[in-house]
């Protein structure tokens, strides 16, 4: 008889525990994937919706994996400066001045060093000593000339400073960019990256997050408050709700003693500030809406559905 042992778990399974343990429930093409990114050390470009859990995976990443996080915001007009490395005039100055008030020529190098050198997120994240997520966040929003730019740090995970040459990473980070889709990005970025859509999660995957997250709220309102959101989602809104919506409600209903949904329709209003976030969006539900939203809140096992069978993720921020 042949005795074999058994085989171990994929490593993309072991990531999507680990995440797991740090509340981010990713199902598994998510974990394939972020774990492909890690091993060929390519980016990972996140599209989707705002608040689907894009910023929330890789600070879950981090986590999981005990890595230094950091983040760079994007924004139009975002230039080398503010995401790369500036240099510190005010103490390449006073330098200056100690060595003429010592009676020395000043050298370039004197002033033009890494100790003159200011670390934006970009310089910070190649320099670290250890592991680290570089978290290139809404990249959609700065402009192409910014890109560009971009390309050439991720091609080979290094800048050249003119002054004082140029500086490799340490480690690899393991990187991420995310996306809202405000403006298309160039063929080049997307073909430098890995890449994965993440939308909105399913009625099950939703509840195990909210349930993951806030486990001292009821069973019952957890569930009936995730279907309300994942109906409201398809109305006409200005804002869909994210996940953290759902999470800062069923908390807020939670505070309020609530163990379901409030028969009342004028107090269920008075809580709908945390999930809709603009006044044309509030002042469009009324207590007739929200009544119909909640028909049928109290199926019977609708959580019992596995949400490794769902194609969403997300995560509790």
């Amino acid at each position: 008889m042949n005795m074999t042992s058994p085989r171990p778990a994929p490593a993309d399974h072991a990531l999507r525990e680990s995440l797991h343990r740090v509340g981010y429930l990713a199902d598994a093409d998510l974990a394939t994937t972020v774990w492909l990114a890690g091993e060929l050390q390519r980016p990972l470009l996140i599209e989707g919706d705002a608040g689907v859990g894009k910023t929330a995976l890789a600070t879950a990443l981090a986590q999981s994996l005990d890595a230094q996080l950091v983040r760079l915001q994007c924004f139009e007009g975002l230039d080398m400066a503010q995401a790369a490395y500036e240099w510190n005039y005010g103490r390449q100055l006073m330098a200056i001045r100690l060595h003429e008030g010592d009676g020395q020529g000043v050298k370039e190098s004197d002033v033009f060093s890494r100790d003159f050198l200011l670390e934006r997120p970009l310089l910070k994240a190649i320099s670290q000593d250890g592991p680290c997520v570089l978290l290139i966040d809404e990249i959609d929003r700065a402009d192409e000339a910014f890109e560009a730019f971009l390309l050439e740090v991720l091609a080979e995970y290094q800048i050249t400073v003119p002054e004082i040459g140029t500086i490799r990473a340490r480690h690899i980070p393991r990187v991420i960019l995310t996306s809202n889709g405000t403006r298309e990005l160039s063929d080049a970025l997307r073909r430098r990256c890995l890449y994965h859509h993440l939308d909105y999660p399913s009625l099950a995957r939703e509840m195990a997050i909210v349930k993951s997250a806030l486990p001292e709220a009821d069973t019952q309102l957890v569930e009936e408050a995730v279907q309300f959101v994942q109906r409201l989602r398809k109305e006409d809104l200005i804002k869909i709700p994210g996940i953290a919506e759902t999470l800062d409600w069923v908390s807020a209903l939670h505070r309020m003693n609530h163990n379901l949904l409030p028969e009342d329709m004028t107090v269920l209003l008075t809580t709908l500030g945390c999930l809709l976030k603009t006044r044309e969006d509030r002042f469009a539900l009324g207590a007739d809406r929200a009544r119909q939203l909640i028909e049928g809140r109290r199926t019977v096992g609708v959580a019992e559905k596995s949400p490794d069978n769902t194609s969403a993720q997300a995560s509790s921020p």
